[in-house]
């Protein structure tokens, strides 16, 4: 499980000294918000904030960790390498304030992700809010920065998906990643590159309780990182367990934000975004399962993949247990600090999402250097291979040719019916019939066996799922196929359990179930391949 992380002492004692080293004026009691206030100047602008708040001068300490967890006025650019902790979850009242480099003037509210961005020539503006909107709106206009934009509803979901020069299957590796609060510099990234195991980042692109400032993380870096061979965990942090009220209202804002992002950093559609949904209380479970089913069925519907991230006891253990209840992501994530770099875990049976859509965080808070950098991750291991171009043939999608008598081929066509969210074929297998016709068995994603038949005409039955497969013990891994003599053919099948299933199709076309083969499945028989043949005498 990952905790939520403590306030580093060392940025807490450089928050102190710097609001020290910039001074304020006296308290008094207008202005926003309740209480006594104190006005700062910056660039010309004078903002009226809470007197409480610490002041931070990012030229002073540039190492400081620009966090929106607490509250604090921050004032310069952050530096390239903010000293941050590995994850920051919640959202609070904080500022950033800092000299525009060139942005439009102009105002953007993002109500989902909880944060206003302003720019009026001279400064340019984060603030951040949790629940108290009111008070960084009121300390805004005390700067006579625009608080509102023109258009404040229609920016979210608004973006069209646009082409990008990131293709979607940056974000698929096997392999070793981490995941930083802040993207890292540029500079960085090159120097783990090279001498670091890591080849994939987790970077949080968006979400009402992102904790971290991410100066770094623009399109242009992005684009950079994919050019010298890094993949990408686009995570988002919206709203936790604790604040769902509405789950398929707010789980489609929060897919719509979170793209919206995305596509602002050259993700491409068929990307998989990554939901941080951290550990919670039983109470708020079937509220989650039905946020997240409306986050990744509005990911699907606009074109990309969706994954859930969460503590493997806590949140993925509940889509483990519900899994033919709620539309389930196509990649889980799961958080369990066991030190083992795979994708293995208790909570998860290795049938399910076992086709390469598997993320483990097996470590965290853990500071590492390369090249002369350091900086403070957590540890991942990925196996995600599911992310595709749209406009490539649809991952799983069977294609069938044939071959002439005289040795011609007719060239491939996909089968009907195949490539479809549950038939997204595996493993695959054909057998000819004395009759002239063939039968053909695939596994689909959802751990079945389906059959279909090629009728000596040349026609396509369509595929059906086989009855019996599919259930806890028999999520298919391999399949096997073979035509007899009598017209019959033989299937044998193996399931989650490492037992070898066989069932028969017979003459008339029905089936007798798959049933386990005695002798396999025991601890020394655990079946990892499966073959079978007919022979003349109508045994195999």
């Amino acid at each position: 499980m990952k905790p939520h992380r403590r306030a580093l002492a060392t940025a807490a004692t450089a928050l102190a000294l710097a609001a020290t080293a910039l001074g304020t004026v006296p308290a008094f009691a207008a202005g926003p918000g309740k209480g006594a206030t104190k006005n700062v100047d910056y660039l010309g602008r004078t903002f009226t904030i809470p007197a409480d708040w610490p002041v931070i001068d990012l030229a002073d300490a540039p190492r400081t960790c620009v966090r929106f967890d607490q509250h604090a006025l921050y004032l310069g650019a952050p530096g390239a390498d903010q000293d941050c902790p590995s994850h920051l979850i919640g959202r609070t009242e904080a500022l950033l304030v800092q000299p525009a480099a060139g942005e439009p003037v102009g105002t953007t509210v993002n109500g989902t992700g909880q944060e206003i961005d302003a720019a009026d020539g001279t400064v340019r503006i984060t603030a951040a809010y949790g629940t108290d909107r009111a008070l960084v709106t009121g300390i805004l206009n005390s700067a006579a920065i625009p608080a509102k934009a023109p258009a404040e509803a229609a920016t979210l979901g608004a973006r069209a998906l646009t082409a990008s020069a990131v293709p979607a299957t940056a974000t698929n590796w096997t392999g070793k990643g981490f995941d930083a609060c802040a993207a890292p510099s540029s500079s960085l990234m090159a120097g783990w590159m090279a001498d670091s195991p890591y080849r994939a980042v987790g970077i949080y692109i968006g979400g009402s309780q992102r904790g971290c400032a991410q100066p770094n993380l623009t399109a242009g870096w992005v684009s950079q990182q994919a050019a010298a061979g890094w993949h990408f965990m686009p995570l988002y942090v919206g709203v936790q367990a604790s604040g769902i009220s509405s789950p398929a209202s707010q789980g489609a804002a929060a897919a719509d934000d979170a793209i919206n992002s995305a596509v602002n950093l050259g993700l491409s559609p068929g990307s998989v975004l990554y939901y941080d949904m951290e550990a919670y209380s039983s109470t708020y479970s079937s509220k989650v399962l039905a946020f997240e089913s409306a986050w990744t069925e509005r990911l699907h519907a606009r074109g990309y993949l969706s994954a859930i991230y969460s503590s493997s006891d806590s949140g993925i253990g509940d889509l483990v247990n519900h899994a033919s209840s709620y539309t389930m992501p196509d990649v889980v994530y799961f958080a369990r600090w066991n030190g083992t770099a795979n994708t293995n875990d208790p909570s998860v049976p290795a049938s399910y999402w076992s086709g390469h859509q598997r993320v483990h965080q097996y470590t965290g808070n853990t500071t590492e250097s390369y090249h002369g950098y350091s900086l403070e991750i957590d540890a991942d291991y990925l196996d995600v291979q599911v992310a595709q171009d749209p406009a490539a043939p649809a991952a799983g999608v069977l294609f069938h040719d044939i071959r002439e008598a005289n040795g011609s081929w007719e060239g491939f066509a996909p089968l009907e019916g195949v490539g479809t969210p549950t038939m997204l074929a595996r493993e695959t297998a054909i057998a000819g019939m004395p009759d002239g016709s063939s039968q053909v068995v695939g596994i689909g994603s959802d751990g079945n066996v389906y059959h279909e038949t090629r009728l000596a005409n040349g026609s396509w039955t369509g595929f059906a799922p086989l009855a019996g497969v599919g259930t806890p013990t028999m999520q298919a891994s391999k399949v096997a196929i073979a035509g007899m003599p009598d017209g019959s053919s033989q299937v044998v099948a193996i399931g989650s359990d490492g037992n070898v299933y066989h069932e028969t199709r017979l003459p008339n076309a029905s089936w007798t179930g798959f049933a386990p083969l005695a002798g396999v499945g025991t601890p020394t028989m655990q079946a990892s391949k499966v073959a079978i043949a007919g022979m003349p005498d109508g045994s195999s």
